[in-house]
């Protein structure tokens, strides 16, 4: 199960509809498997169809998470046309079998786009399994 605060589900979906209609993608560090410290990151595929971080930006986040003692506890990331469920593309990529992956979609055909899908998923070894949210 991920738990997530309030703060850090609002800043996700904020940043995804910040972006929209390209994804938006980011993550949130902490140690021990609890989510502390949110990081916006840069679509450098600037695309509504597809995610990817800049390789300069993501070097110097896991060295900066490597001097504090942090390891990446969510990966997220935005669908805006599609349900917010991982892609073949998304499944290959996904290189962190501790993480939780968390997928937001920003489509507008959502029946409550004042609520908009939240999922969160583990992804290890091409095997997607999807977990519960709680929101405190």
């Amino acid at each position: 199960m991920l738990k997530l605060s309030r703060d850090f589900y609002d800043r996700i979906v904020a940043h995804a509809r910040r972006d929209h209609p390209d994804e938006a993608c980011g993550l949130i560090a902490g140690r021990d498997g609890e989510p502390e410290r949110f990081i916006e990151m840069i679509n450098a595929a600037r695309s509504p169809t597809f995610y990817e971080f800049d390789s300069m930006e993501l070097l110097a986040l896991y060295k900066d998470m490597e001097s504090r003692d942090e390891d990446p506890v969510v990966i997220y990331h935005s669908h805006t046309a599609t349900d917010a469920y991982p892609s073949r593309t998304d499944i290959s990529y996904a290189s962190e079998p501790e993480a939780h992956y968390v997928l937001v979609s920003t489509r507008e055909d959502q029946p409550d786009p004042g609520n908009p899908e939240f999922r969160s998923f583990r992804i290890v070894g091409g095997v997607v399994t999807e977990e519960p949210v709680e929101i405190s």
